[in-house]
């Protein structure tokens, strides 16, 4: 697990609750977020690597094919472990995918998969920041409710180039031991609520993905709030509700204080 930097006057638990956006009758003490594709938008960002990505053969014209194979593999196993409950860390399962896939040495497709999957993303995220994120954070912490992060990928490094950081009690990834696990396995979100020391339903969860956040949300017994457009033939689990942005969210939040 990684551990944000704690906020100057937050509590160790939860002492403020405001009615859930979804289920009016449930007290929420909690509200923890997805982070790729929920605090900042995807589309951008694959736009920009995709024209990073066309340097690739420029810089090792032997390799650029298998190296394409090696992402894309990486990328395609995450898709198959998810919501299953794994024996070896998932990261591990991912890698030795992206090694077969590529025909390279281990060394090299894992030091490809920290510069393309990990790092160069960073420098983009600040433009690809969703509206009206600082706003929301801001309002919880002003209310007394503490936020977290859940995320499939290492977060820690992302939130500190989306200047978001220090508004996380906690993050808690896929890769963590207790977790090892991808949404919507809903152990990740049980263990949430565990350090928050609050029932699962006390927690309502952000995301971006009704098949992967919200269905997750659901089986671990949290409401689930969707952001960003409804895409054709998406469907919401019942304990879902869609928000356009956090704008709205925020909107609903402060009237459900009242």
């Amino acid at each position: 697990m990684s551990d944000a930097a704690p906020l100057s006057g937050q509590p160790a638990w939860p002492d403020a609750s405001f009615r859930s956006p979804v289920t009016r009758a449930r007290r929420i003490r909690a509200v923890l977020f997805d982070l790729d594709g929920t605090l900042y938008r995807h589309g951008p960002l694959r736009a920009l690597m995709a024209a990073e990505l066309l340097t690739l053969p420029l810089q090792h014209p032997l390799r650029a094919v298998p190296s394409y194979r090696a992402l894309r593999a990486y990328r395609r196993e995450q898709e198959h472990l998810r919501g299953y409950s794994c024996a070896r860390p998932v990261h591990t399962l991912q890698l030795a995918a992206a090694v077969d896939a590529a025909g390279l040495s281990q060394p090299y497709v894992e030091q490809l998969i920290e510069s393309w999957m990990f790092e160069r993303p960073l420098k983009y995220l600040r433009l690809c920041r969703r509206p009206g994120i600082d706003r929301l954070l801001q309002a919880l912490h002003g209310r007394g409710v503490p936020c977290g992060v859940l995320s499939d990928y290492p977060a820690q490094r992302k939130l500190e180039a989306l200047g978001l950081d220090r508004w996380f009690s906690f993050v808690l990834t896929a890769q963590d031991p207790e977790v090892n696990v991808f949404k919507p396995h809903p152990r990740g979100f049980v263990c949430a609520a565990q350090m928050w020391r609050v029932e699962p339903d006390e927690v309502l969860f952000v995301g971006d993905r009704p098949d992967v956040d919200g269905e997750g949300a659901r089986a671990a017994g949290m409401d689930c709030v969707i952001v960003g457009r409804a895409r054709q033939g998406e469907a919401l689990p019942p304990t879902c509700q869609r928000f356009e942005n956090f704008e709205r969210l925020r909107r609903a939040v402060d009237n459900n204080f009242r």
